[in-house]
């Protein structure tokens, strides 16, 4: 597979993936997935990227407006880009191979089966194992032309005050929301403990994926895909007054599930020919025969 999109031109990051190179040096904290691994060298990266990634976030920080949010909600949900099965769809995502990524060189489609089957090893839950397989998925959105700041990054709320634990948060003083009086109070247009599936989030392939699976995944798998990247919650607790008892309760699921994404980066490449028989049969029992994205 070529690499389409490579380090060049595709604004403030390298790669896609930088930003979760510096997850590692954000929460370099080693749970249950990391047992026994030297976690420290899984990002072993020149300082210089700490740049790209701080300019990553100026844009991100800026641009996201509850607005755009609601353009891009509106453009996306209709789902009318391209209709694929799930493995054109991983096809598709291939595209996206990263090329400086310091810990593997895998494509897309690796690195999410190293997740699902890190899961899978651990005895988790199939539908479990099927959400580490489709957690990424959602990136597909850098290959419809969305910039990389619209794609990844650590999501948080719109339309209400952006919190100071927000990485970079110093960057929110260029995004008009920050001074819109209907935004940038504590509740904003939302209401205290109105619960998660009210508010609006960041637009990026989290929020993307999480509406692409809300029909046929178990509400915790849900939780795992849409806030996997609210680090300002399940890292900081910046957002607990918007949440009720039962959004607190699913974001169990939320942290049960992050270590394996983040430490489950491998040299070593699964045998794609020995475990399609089983990912096959699991996708048919959750997902009809074609998505659309």
């Amino acid at each position: 597979m070529s690499k389409i999109i490579t380090a060049q031109g595709q604004g403030p990051l390298n790669s896609i993936d930088d930003w979760e190179d510096d997850l590692l040096v954000r929460y370099p904290d080693a749970e249950a997935i990391a047992t026994g691994r030297d976690t420290e060298a899984y990002r072993n990266y020149e300082a210089t990227l700490k740049d790209t990634v701080r300019e990553f976030y100026r844009l991100q920080h800026i641009n996201q407006t509850y607005d755009f949010v609601l353009e891009k909600k509106a453009d996306y949900l209709k789902f009318d880009k391209k209709e694929m099965t799930v493995w054109e769809a991983f096809d598709f995502l291939n595209q996206l191979i990263d090329d400086s990524d310091p810990d593997t060189d895998l494509d897309q489609l690796q690195h999410l089966l190293q997740t699902s089957e890190a899961i899978r090893a651990d005895g988790r839950p199939d539908w479990m194992v099927l959400t580490g397989l489709f957690h990424d998925l959602g990136k597909v959105l850098c290959l419809f032309g969305e910039p990389q700041w619209a794609v990844v990054g650590d999501s948080y709320p719109v339309g209400c005050a952006f919190s100071d634990k927000i990485v970079f948060s110093e960057y929110f003083e260029g995004n008009k929301d920050h001074h819109d009086p209907r935004f940038n109070t504590k509740y904003g247009v939302y209401e205290p403990n109105c619960g998660l599936d009210n508010v609006h989030m960041t637009w990026g392939h989290d929020e993307y994926i999480y509406h692409i699976m809300k029909p046929y995944l178990p509400e915790p798998a849900l939780y795992m895909l849409r806030y996997h990247s609210f680090y300002p919650q399940h890292r900081e607790n910046a957002y607990s007054h918007l949440m009720t008892s039962h959004d607190h309760q699913l974001f169990k699921a939320v942290a049960q599930f992050n270590p394996y994404d983040l430490y489950s980066k491998s040299p070593l490449t699964p045998n794609w020919k020995e475990l399609r028989p089983y990912y096959e049969d699991l996708v048919a029992k959750y997902l009809p025969s074609t998505l659309k994205f």
